[in-house]
């Protein structure tokens, strides 16, 4: 499996043994570099992620995918997003835009995030489900930029009950309704 398909097909292995390659000290560097780990300054008395530096390899991998010792907000993932799309549109034809851009565009036509393609407007996305803190139930969310090839917003939905696939469905809705929509 390459990263492209990795994304698409939202395969942790891969982005673990990705994040393995990170030295401890430079995941929060990684992170921050992208509007994570900070507020966003996009909505008032914003809440803020929680991060605990990890010292080994397998605290890395799971930070880096979010299962333990990390949580970051849906403003923060929206600011990451849109850093995302700048630094696509500054370098369009390197290596890794294409590939990311390749990777999130098919995850959200017929990967992972699909759902989010029913919407009629071309996003380019992805999903998340992490298991409630308690309870034992999970939440998902959707990040997305629309319209693909050329975004002009970022999507992000959160359900607090859900998986990430229903996160996407909901956004499919949203794009349905916004002037985005396909003539």
């Amino acid at each position: 499996m390459n990263a492209e398909q990795a994304l698409t097909w939202s395969c942790n292995s891969y982005f673990a043994e990705l994040a393995g390659t990170l030295k401890p000290e430079d995941l929060r560097q990684a992170l921050s570099a992208r509007g994570l780990l900070a507020a966003t300054g996009l909505a008032p008395d914003e809440s803020l992620a929680a991060f605990r530096e990890p010292r080994t390899r397998e605290q890395v991998q799971l930070a880096a995918l979010g299962v333990e010792g990390i949580r970051v907000t849906l403003l923060e993932l929206a600011e990451a997003f849109r850093s995302l799309a700048s630094e696509i549109a500054a370098h369009p034809e390197s290596i890794a835009a294409k590939t990311v851009t390749a990777g999130l565009t098919d995850s959200a036509s017929f990967g992972m995030a699909g759902a989010a393609s029913l919407g009629g407007v071309p996003v380019a996305g992805k999903t998340g489900t992490a298991s409630q803190e308690s309870g034992g139930g999970t939440h998902g969310w959707f990040i997305g930029l629309a319209p693909a090839q050329a975004p002009q917003v970022v999507v992000a939905v959160y359900l607090p009950a859900g998986r990430g696939t229903d996160a996407a469905q909901v956004a499919a809705s949203l794009l349905s309704a916004s002037p985005l929509r396909r003539p």
